[in-house]
């Protein structure tokens, strides 16, 4: 297995490849954001990484950015080039896409009145009669 080096790293993408994200394009939007950075050569400020479910599947296909803390909803491969430029161009917008952002203390949801809220954590999910 391949042990990176990555020093010099600014960025950790990570791309669900759950479930419910793959059934949204997950593996597209994936190759997509790998050839965005290969295309702005930044593969060596830039390091991606699948994951599985990070529970937000109503908004599959999710893209999680560090160290900002930035949580996307993707719904096409060319919003996942997008979510690349902008870090090389801050003026693409990506507010739409915005699922939660960190403060430095605490992720805050973003457009929660088109989202919804979820469970909140500790908090028990009803058993399905």
């Amino acid at each position: 297995m391949t042990t990176w080096n990555l020093n010099g790293t600014q960025k950790h993408v990570l791309i669900c490849n759950g479930s419910s994200c793959m059934r949204k394009d997950g593996e597209e939007i994936t190759v997509a954001i790998r050839d965005e950075i290969n295309e702005l050569e930044l593969d060596d400020k830039i390091h991606t990484s699948r994951t599985r479910c990070n529970g937000r599947c109503k908004d599959a296909c999710v893209v999680v950015v560090y160290p900002e803390g930035n949580w996307y909803e993707v719904d096409s491969p060319e919003k996942g080039r997008s979510i690349i430029k902008s870090h090389v161009d801050p003026t693409i917008e990506l507010g739409d896409s915005l699922i939660y952002s960190f403060n430095n203390e605490e992720f805050k949801a973003i457009n929660t009145d088109k989202r919804i809220k979820g469970i909140e954590k500790g908090e028990k999910k009803q058993a399905k009669v």
